[in-house]
């Protein structure tokens, strides 16, 4: 029997993710990744795996939000780029679904992917991916004593006293009045975790190459700006480029630039746990010597170089509630895209060209969901058959 050969466009963490599951069900694998594995949101990102909370960016009061910050450069939510028609055109729209009916459906529509994802990761570390992925709670923590009662209950929601909180995480400062704790969660160092799939998708022999994808064509024709590769089966993961190569393809839902920062600052002492600060929005990851700082959802070109002030703002939030953090020694500092659709359900599934398929537009679910993508796309490649759980993620719906 041939082995089917597949391209996949895109070496971020939905990419490489479905480029091993491929890979198990027998496919000969390429990445094209057209700067180096990793290079867009997939690399600095806070890096959690919290599938339960994974719920669509299109919030009834996201409209609100975003409008107290459109002028503010030091809010968590703003807009850099007016002058662009169709960002006018894509906030519309986006807009328009952020209604309590149209979030619940796409809730809804996300649930059964979000339903597989620890599955997905537990299959990869059954093959020795599991480079950095560390089981522990998440701590969520507010000055304002009665805002906690504000954030979603749930199953894996336990109320905690801010002595026991503390002692938990030495990071949450005396300004905190509230604090909650998430569990059946995971984080990960998102460079290890793909440098470490990068590498098990090369043991497998898979290639990873550097490539800028042009265009897909009929017949499976993967278009580089050095070659046309024939293949049988191609998937795009390009993030928030996804539009450019997916519109011809019948792809109709939209994918932006949602901007994301972040930096990493020393610890008087290890960081044990995450830590979620909503009234600032930002994430507080453990990693190796201190903690990454992680927010900001800013839709901007792709392009457009950090919004000057930006990570100075961060810093003076995130210094407000915690403690025992060296603001001095701020490294590791980075601006990322989130692909964002104008619905805030992912694209992932068949495109018009038979054999050709998308997959991207997780938001800031990349890290959770990629994995799970990844092995649902591949089993409907190999098999022929739609995923149920990625019918509502049809991309040309």
């Amino acid at each position: 029997m041939t082995t089917r050969r597949a391209i996949v466009v895109g070496g971020g963490i939905v990419g490489l993710c479905t480029a091993w599951f491929l890979q198990q069900d027998g496919f000969e694998v390429t990445v094209l990744e057209r700067e180096s594995v990793g290079a867009g949101s997939s690399w600095a990102n806070a890096g959690w795996v919290m599938p339960a909370r994974a719920v669509p960016l299109t919030e009834p009061g996201t409209v609100r939000e975003g409008l107290h910050g459109l002028f503010r450069s030091s809010h968590p939510f703003s807009v850099s780029s007016w002058s662009d028609p169709s960002m006018w055109w894509f906030l519309t729209r986006f807009a328009a679904n952020c209604t309590r009916r149209r979030w619940e459906a796409a809730r809804h529509a996300m649930s059964g992917l979000n339903g597989r994802c620890l599955e997905a990761f537990d299959q990869l570390a059954a093959h020795g991916v599991t480079a950095s992925v560390t089981h522990s709670p998440i701590l969520v923590g507010y000055r304002d004593r009665g805002a906690a009662r504000h954030f979603p209950v749930g199953p894996d929601l336990i109320e905690l006293s801010v002595e026991a909180a503390q002692h938990k995480a030495p990071q949450l400062g005396s300004a905190i009045q509230s604090v909650v704790e998430l569990i059946d969660t995971r984080h990960v160092d998102p460079a290890a975790f793909l440098a470490d799939l990068s590498h098990a998708v090369q043991e497998r022999g898979g290639y990873i190459k550097a490539r800028n994808v042009v265009e897909i064509r009929p017949g499976v024709r993967v278009v580089t700006h050095l070659d046309t590769i024939k293949t049988d089966v191609a998937v795009i993961a390009t993030g928030s480029r996804l539009s450019t190569l997916t519109r011809p393809l019948g792809v109709r839902t939209p994918v932006r630039a949602g901007r994301g920062y972040s930096f990493t600052v020393a610890t008087d002492v290890p960081a044990p746990y995450p830590i979620y600060l909503p009234e600032q929005r930002l994430a507080c990851t453990p990693v190796a010597g201190g903690l990454r700082i992680a927010g900001i959802m800013e839709f901007a070109p792709e392009s457009a170089p950090a919004r000057e002030g930006r990570l100075d703002a961060m810093a003076r939030a995130a210094a407000g509630v915690l403690r025992g953090v060296d603001w001095s020694t701020r490294a590791h500092e980075w601006v990322g895209s989130r692909p964002i659709t104008s619905d805030g359900i992912p694209v992932v599934g068949s495109t018009r060209i038979d054999g050709v398929y998308a997959a991207g537009g997780h938001g800031m679910w990349g890290v959770t969901q990629g994995p799970a993508t990844g092995m649902l796309l591949a089993r409907q490649i190999a098999t022929g058959e739609p995923a149920s759980e990625l019918l509502a993620l049809d991309p040309l719906r």
